[in-house]
């Protein structure tokens, strides 16, 4: 199974939230700058002395792929903690199933088009038939 973790978070945790996941072996992020709003609705600042509604702030968008619902949990949980302020605007988390995922350069499918070189090495250990000793 493969899930699609995505966090709307504020610019300014970005780093922390990269750290964190970097520290739990995230192997792959696609990060976007992007503009957006929730239930706040912006905010207002004065310029030039003139109050300006500003309705849609600066935000950054991760999207990761899993392979397991124990890694949509590690993902989530990393990414909560480590975003929170308890500030109106901290952002959101979604996740949801995908269908499937191809590796362009090497025609590789779903979690083998995500895996990173470690989860390679753990699968072909695990293989039937690599527990046999030769003597």
């Amino acid at each position: 199974m493969l899930i699609k973790v995505e966090a709307i978070i504020n610019e300014e945790k970005f780093e922390d939230v990269k750290e964190a996941l970097n520290a739990i072996h995230v192997n792959g992020i696609t990060v976007s700058q992007i503009m957006g709003c929730g239930t706040q609705r912006g905010l207002k600042r004065y310029v030039r002395g003139s109050e300006v509604e500003i309705n849609l702030l600066p935000k950054i968008k991760l999207e990761i792929v899993v392979s397991s619902e124990k890694w949509e949990e590690k993902v989530i949980d990393t990414i909560q903690k480590t975003a929170y302020t308890g500030n109106v605007g901290d952002g959101k988390i979604f996740s949801y199933e995908l269908r499937t995922a191809t590796k362009i350069r090497t025609n590789e499918k779903n979690e083998h088009a995500i895996w990173g070189d470690e989860q390679r090495q753990e699968y072909a250990r695990n293989l039937p038939g690599n527990h046999i000793r030769v003597k």
